[in-house]
């Protein structure tokens, strides 16, 4: 998801020095004795315990506290995400919000109105480049009330005493009130979209004869075709949070019961859209082979899906590539036994042969390998694009990190 904010350059300069997560030999007293980390810190907050430099674990409380920046810290960039991304399993984004807010103003002496402009000058970047990130990655999180209240608030007392800060809070708010705005504008369009779909449809069973030009009328080209695939799964994958994946994977909601995650639209919405987009495409590769009534007809249908499926792995998007196969796979295509008899298969037999789930799927991971190579020396964006493919005990999802 691309940056929402360009940061005042003063206090993004000072960012790049803000310390980061201690080493862990510095942690260490001369003895070798880890005074901090096995042993719980003051008030109610518990140890963390690290292990060949890394975080292993912590109680909830001290992880929390390990998220906050004060005057001498800030968290590694790598911490703040794997932790947002994953205390949605144990609390609300909301209560984590209020926590963090309550910590920024009791730690840092916010709530005092005679407030030294030096102290603010000291942790007001810090705490701006946290909030930033927070919406920057995870901007879902703030269509809560509850979010933006806490935001509001916690970015008010940051802002009231220096005017760049003020900027910059202003700033930030405006990018994720317009993300925000964007999503929803997007939704929309999702909801028309499965609407025109749902008419289109019923059009289709009444009244066969309605339908006047085939998907070779309106694009003869298959490459064209790939690029229009691959420009639709780009869009679509930009909506959706890191977060959709951890809420439907988890079979229930872990806060509440009784409910599922994935069942939750709001939870997940971007990402069943997606599911709902290869399966649309597999269903109308389907439907445009079975259209036509002369075989002659549905093998040049065939062919021509073969070649944009071709097209669709040499551009790296393996998406689209797995939607068409799986549509030419469907029974009502695969048993149309005279018509395959006039397609030549040679290279749906390749594409096949690609991705073949024998042995984990190697040949595809091989493949999927050497776009990532060729990615990595791209030149152009569209170039770099690959839509890796992932299954799951559901469904199928398709998705690039």
């Amino acid at each position: 998801m691309g940056a929402l904010m360009e940061p005042d350059c003063r206090w993004l300069n000072r960012q790049e020095r803000m310390p980061q997560t201690p080493p862990f030999a510095a942690m260490f007293d001369s003895s070798g004795y880890n005074r901090n980390l096995y042993q719980s810190k003051e008030g109610n907050c518990g140890g963390l315990y690290y292990h060949d430099n890394n975080l292993l674990s912590g109680s909830l409380e001290a992880l929390i506290q390990h998220l906050v920046p004060n005057v001498d810290y800030y968290p590694d960039r790598t911490y703040i995400f794997t932790f947002l991304l994953s205390s949605r399993l144990f609390m609300h984004p909301y209560e984590l919000m209020d926590k963090v807010c309550h910590l920024c103003i009791e730690q840092q002496r916010l709530s005092e109105p005679g407030l030294d402009k030096n102290q603010i000058q000291k942790i007001a970047p810090k705490i701006l480049q946290l909030l930033t990130e927070w919406t920057e990655t995870f901007p879902y999180d703030f269509r809560d009330e509850r979010m933006m209240r806490n935001l509001r608030e916690l970015a008010q007392r940051i802002a009231s005493g220096d005017e760049m800060y003020r900027k910059n809070v202003q700033q930030l708010l405006q990018n994720l009130i317009r993300k925000l705005a964007t999503v929803s504008q997007y939704e929309e369009v999702l909801a028309k979209i499965n609407s025109a779909s749902t008419d289109r449809l019923m059009v289709i069973k009444t009244k066969p004869q309605s339908i006047e030009r085939d998907i070779i009328t309106v694009c003869n080209d298959p490459y064209v075709l790939a690029q229009q695939l691959t420009h639709i799964e780009l869009e679509r994958l930009n909506y959706i949070g890191p977060e959709e994946f951890v809420q439907a994977f988890v079979q229930k909601d872990p806060l509440d019961n009784d409910k599922s995650c994935y069942g939750d639209q709001k939870k997940t919405r971007n990402l069943e859209a997606y599911v709902e987009w290869f399966n649309r495409l597999s269903y109308l590769v389907a439907t445009e082979i079975c259209m036509p009534v002369k075989k002659k007809h549905r093998a040049r249908v065939i062919e021509y899906f073969i070649d944009v499926a071709r097209e669709c792995f040499n551009i790296g998007n393996f998406n689209s590539l797995m939607a068409i196969i799986s549509g030419m796979n469907m029974s009502p295509v695969s048993r149309l036994k005279k018509t395959w008899a006039k397609v030549k298969t040679a290279k749906f037999d390749i594409l096949e042969h690609q991705m073949d789930p024998s042995s984990n799927f190697y040949n595809y991971r091989t493949a999927l390998r050497g776009a990532t190579q060729r990615s990595l020396t791209a030149h152009s964006s569209r170039e770099k694009s690959i839509m890796f493919w992932f299954k799951t005990r559901l469904r199928i999802i398709l998705f690039f990190p």
